[in-house]
């Protein structure tokens, strides 16, 4: 029994693992790496594995840096079963079909062939076979699997996986992004009983994050202190999560008059499309936002509030005057409709750039969080002279407590944890934590490194 690690070691994206168990080939996520060109580069690389014999490839969640390549295997020959939760399956539908529309324009500009097609999608959707939570589902003689809700976004999961070859038996766990609960909208990460090995995400594995209540105080002022000098505020937000938790705290402030009514727009065609998935999907909600839902309360929906699916809708922002609220994508500043008014607005001190996510090194988002006095966007030299807030509480990300006291839950004894999903620093911090305070051995594995198990 192999474990591989081909993503997701010493960086946070580009999640990919391949576990060999007998003659069954198995994947845990298949994402894309993001980031700086030299990373982003990996993606247009051939897989370390031959895809026609990968059996099976379980996807944790629907963020392109855990699936983002997945039609990209289906291109290079994979025909096996695709395993996640029915969440995950349709919000992937509309994530990758946008992320094609990108990768098409986008390989035309550079003269080369693109990552995937339309094709490549619709027939790795066909592929997909979505099972709920808790169910112990034994696929061959060599493999049992079960998902357990992960907290993290809609239909997240941990992926447990039973493996047999002969007389020898050992349980691995993956847990995806594990969540930062309590969430407005999701569950709790589900407790994980025991497992031999355990595949740890570790992007906030050397920080820690404000309190929930802490960080709706601080969002509640920042909108204040915006509308106070006629500023606008921009919010760079993933189209998955990030963006419908803000809806529900917006409309929650809104209807309890918290903050005064001001024009909030959600420039984003794509999570639009993700906030319809939401909605489908509501028994995966947790039981106060669903008692809200049945109390009859649109939770993403308030005066003042309006989405601009379209090019001129989203053009129309500039001529409303301030103060305003931009919500867009991407959440890292990496392409999307934030950089149009990143470029328009980040030279005003009077507007506010507010970082509600983790921004991978070397992103724009991660430039104009550190501060960097002049940006490059769109081919343009921008100042950025806007004032920089960043809440650390609303990342769907558990931090390094919260990561110690999932791993402090499961029974002894545990043979190993690996740190992956996080940069080298965090993971690192992550793995001494374990031992030293958990007394677990740990290791941070290398890009392209085997363990036996």
């Amino acid at each position: 029994m192999n474990l591989h690690f081909y993503g997701g070691a010493k960086v946070v994206t580009g999640a990919n693992y391949l576990i060999e168990v007998g003659k069954t080939k198995i994947l845990v996520d298949c994402g894309m790496f993001q980031g700086p060109e030299e990373l982003a580069d990996l993606n247009y690389e051939e897989f370390p594995y031959d895809p026609k014999k990968i059996n099976y490839v379980f996807i944790t969640h629907s963020h392109l840096d855990h699936c983002g390549r997945l039609p990209k295997l289906v291109k290079a020959g994979f025909k096996g079963k695709i395993i996640c939760t029915p969440p995950t399956r349709d919000l992937m539908a509309v994530a990758l079909a946008d992320s094609s529309r990108l990768l098409e324009r986008e390989a035309l500009q550079l003269k080369r062939e693109p990552l995937y097609t339309e094709t490549d999608l619709l027939k790795m959707l066909t592929l997909i076979k979505a099972h709920d939570y808790d169910k112990k589902v034994k696929l061959n003689q060599s493999l049992t699997f079960r998902l357990k809700e992960a907290g993290h976004i809609l239909g997240s999961s941990m992926v447990e996986l039973w493996l047999t070859e002969g007389k020898k038996k050992i349980k691995i766990t993956f847990t995806g992004d594990l969540g930062n609960p309590p969430t407005p909208l999701l569950k709790q990460p589900a407790k994980i009983d025991r497992t031999d090995y355990l595949v740890i995400e570790s992007a906030y594995g050397d920080r820690l994050h404000e309190s929930r209540k802490e960080r709706k105080i601080k969002l509640e002022r920042t909108i204040e202190d915006v509308i106070s000098r006629k500023g606008i505020l921009m919010i760079p937000s993933f189209a998955i999560e990030r963006t419908q938790e803000l809806l529900y705290e917006l409309n929650d402030l809104v209807e309890n008059a918290r903050i005064p009514r001001v024009p909030v727009f959600i420039d984003s065609p794509l999570a639009i499309k993700i906030t319809d998935v939401y909605k489908k999907h509501q028994k995966y909600f947790n039981r106060k936002t669903r008692y809200i839902i049945n109390s009859g309360d649109d939770i993403f929906s308030f005066p003042g509030l309006d989405f601009t699916p379209t090019k001129q809708e989203s053009k129309d922002i500039l001529h409303v005057p301030p103060p305003k609220i931009i919500i867009a994508g991407s959440g890292m500043s990496t392409g999307g409709r934030i950089i149009f008014h990143e470029k328009e607005y980040l030279p005003d001190p009077n507007n506010l750039f507010l970082v509600i996510g983790f921004q991978v090194e070397g992103t724009l988002g991660r430039k104009i969080l550190e501060g960097i006095p002049v940006v490059k966007i769109l081919g343009q030299h921008v100042k950025n002279k806007a004032e920089i807030r960043a809440i650390g509480g609303y990342s769907a990300h558990a931090d390094k407590n919260q990561l110690l006291d999932f791993i402090s839950q499961i029974k002894k004894p545990i043979k190993k944890v690996f740190p992956v999903q996080g940069e080298r620093k965090a993971a690192e911090s992550l793995r001494k934590s374990v031992e030293s305070k958990l007394n677990i051995d740990s290791e941070v594995p290398k890009f392209e490194q085997i363990i036996e198990l």
